[in-house]
């Protein structure tokens, strides 16, 4: 994908954003915008070419049209006329009569999002494209700020929304593990949503290959359908975890599939591995709302299966994706390694009713914890396989 394509799929966004908003009824101050624009685009002209010509970074020249201004190339002054279109047309459309407050609205947003399970999804997809090409490039840095943001805010804010009923009697949301989410703020949280990711998600359609856009389709559907009524996933047991696990391991298939990978069967044994995982995470995470859900008539897995035999099925998932990680190509199966800290968290736990579910709390949030040591040591075993490939 050239420069010129992915800069004017950001001036169109923010055209887009721009005419939404004259559509009801408002409108921004364009003189104040052409002000805003012409100083942005002085600064990206001296400090892009100041960066440039001390060797920061380059371009490759294949791919921009070759006109400069400066050092920089034109394409790299769309960006700052759209931050300048798009930033005040979303103030004014948050901040609009009869609406709530914008900060507010970011504010839950921020909450709603997760924001520490964020790498859960970047890194995975950063991590799937840099294996394959080794550097890094305009669809990784897009595919990664899209998977790190907007990506869990629809996954864990369209969540908050449809959710809310069960949310009110959760006695732990409010913290890490995500907010309460008042009824006020679900049709703005929905419109923040959209906009966030609509935009990402034609850009990475359109630099895409038919296997990406096939892993981009499943994922976004995956997330949609996980909350939404009518489809409800979140409330087939079993589907649950299933598409739980699809929110995580789809960024993955997506990056490697962008970067034009060659899927083998050491691939498909590691993905095997990550879902089995995934799966695991979502049952015993399960668990410690079997009371809130089953008062909000919510069905889960953990519902369906009770607390031991729920804690019982995440062993057996943690335990086959450290095995499935021994049968990969080296340095793989030192990932099996991993598995261990999840089964000793989880074990204690075995022995839970459902009337004493509410205790695996403890364990969730030490679960949370481990993501990032096992995130570490992920980011070790890759550069080892880095390095033995090099």
């Amino acid at each position: 994908m050239s420069y010129l394509l992915l800069s004017a799929c950001f001036l169109l966004a923010a055209f887009v954003l721009a005419l939404l908003l004259r559509r009801r009824g408002s409108s921004v101050s364009w003189p104040a915008i052409a002000f805003t624009a012409a100083a942005l685009l002085v600064l990206t002209a001296v400090f892009d070419s100041l960066m440039i010509g001390a060797g920061l970074f380059a371009y490759e020249p294949s791919l921009i049209s070759g006109a400069q201004i400066g050092l920089a190339p034109l394409e790299d002054f769309a960006y700052p006329i759209a931050a300048a279109i798009a930033l005040p047309a979303l103030w004014t459309l948050l901040t609009r009569p009869g609406s709530v407050g914008a900060a507010e609205l970011l504010r839950h947003a921020f909450v709603a999002s997760r924001p520490i399970s964020w790498i859960n999804t970047a890194f995975p997809f950063a991590a799937s494209m840099l294996l394959v090409t080794r550097e890094i490039d305009a669809v990784l840095v897009i595919g990664t700020l899209y998977y790190l943001v907007p990506y869990n805010l629809a996954m864990y804010g369209i969540n908050d929304v449809f959710d809310y009923d069960s949310d009110i009697n959760n006695p732990r949301k409010g913290g890490i593990e995500g907010g309460v989410l008042p009824p006020a703020f679900h049709r703005p949280l929905l419109w923040l949503v959209v906009a966030g990711n609509v935009p990402f998600l034609l850009l990475l359609l359109a630099v895409g290959t038919p296997a990406s856009r096939i892993a981009i389709t499943v994922s976004t559907f995956a997330v949609i359908a996980y909350s939404t009524p009518k489809l409800r996933f979140k409330e087939r047991p079993v589907l649950d975890s299933l598409t739980s696990s699809t929110h995580f391991v789809s960024p993955a298939v997506a990056g490697l599939a962008l970067a034009g990978a060659e899927f083998d069967g050491g691939d498909a044994l590691l993905l095997g591995a990550f879902f089995a995982w995934g799966v695991a995470a979502h049952a015993f995470g399960a668990v410690q709302d079997i009371a809130p859900d089953r008062a909000a008539g919510i069905a889960s897995i953990a519902t369906a299966f009770g607390a031991r035999r729920t804690v019982l099925f995440a062993l057996v998932l943690w335990s086959l994706a450290g095995a499935l990680m021994l049968a990969t190509p080296w340095p793989g199966p030192l990932a099996s390694v991993i598995a261990l800290p999840y089964l000793i968290n989880c074990a204690p736990y075995l022995r839970l009713t459902d009337a004493t579910a509410a205790r695996a709390n403890r364990a969730w949030r030490r679960f949370i914890w481990l993501n990032y040591i096992s995130g570490f040591l992920v980011t070790m075993i890759l550069a080892l396989a880095w390095s033995a490939a090099s």
